[in-house]
């Protein structure tokens, strides 16, 4: 076991850090697996509680731990990483990291837009769009709660058949030859509601990120949707330049 080294100018705090992010790392620690508590860690390495507590501060603030009251602290799961600076979509950036992409279509209807829809989509009020709620998921875990809205006049005749054999935009190129070449998301921190945690497999007000997406075809709008990502699952990185 890698030791304390106190005549270093590192602070004690981040030596432990780096031992107990090297332990995960290298699989001793597994994901959910329980954490030695502060009074172990005390003994283990000759280190006062302050300091313990610290280093597990820092390491819950950095998403690497959680702790459960009166359980004690834990691995917490790895974040799925999503680069925001290009076109992404959930099912490729899924197979990259070698997981299995699965959708399930909760809800698939014809609705008419009111008003408020209307002008999020750049239509007349009263226009039909079609509704579909999804479910994202990778390798059988639930990870984001979706609500899509669809023109129906660029999608004449699209079908719950379709979306439920083949991701949603491999449909828009193979069936209407219509393909996404820009979009624009907002983000916000938002409380998960009961309706969407019933689905995703947390307590309803957990933390989660309210995503508005609107997706073009040569500047026209195709998609507008909203999406609930579990606030434990996800890590979005922006470039800047």
């Amino acid at each position: 076991m890698k030791r304390i080294d106190k005549q270093s100018r590192i602070p004690l705090y981040l030596q432990l850090m780096d031992i107990i992010l090297n332990k995960i790392e290298n699989g001793d620690y597994a994901e959910n697996e329980k954490l030695p508590s502060e009074r172990e860690l005390c003994e283990m390495f000759d280190l006062s509680r302050i300091t313990v507590r610290q280093t597990f501060q820092e390491l819950e603030r950095e998403g690497h731990i959680y702790k459960q009251h009166g359980k004690g602290t834990f691995v917490a799961p790895k974040l799925y990483n999503q680069s925001l600076y290009k076109l992404y979509s959930f099912t490729e950036e899924m197979k990259k990291i070698g997981k299995i992409p699965t959708t399930k279509v909760l809800e698939f209807e014809l609705v008419t837009a009111d008003q408020r829809l209307a002008a999020k989509m750049g239509l007349s009020p009263m226009e039909e769009v079609y509704k579909v709620i999804r479910l994202r998921l990778a390798n059988e875990e639930p990870l984001m709660y979706e609500v899509s809205y669809l023109p129906t006049k660029l999608f004449p005749g699209l079908t719950l058949h379709d979306l439920s054999q083949k991701p949603m935009y491999e449909v828009f190129n193979e069936k209407y030859n219509i393909g996404v070449n820009k979009a624009t998301e907002r983000f916000v921190a938002t409380l998960i509601r009961k309706e969407e945690a019933s689905f995703l497999g947390v307590p309803p007000n957990g933390p989660g990120m309210l995503i508005r997406r609107y997706a073009y075809f040569q500047n026209e709008l195709i998609e507008y949707t909203t999406s609930i990502a579990r606030g434990d699952k996800f890590n979005y990185m922006v470039e800047l330049t």
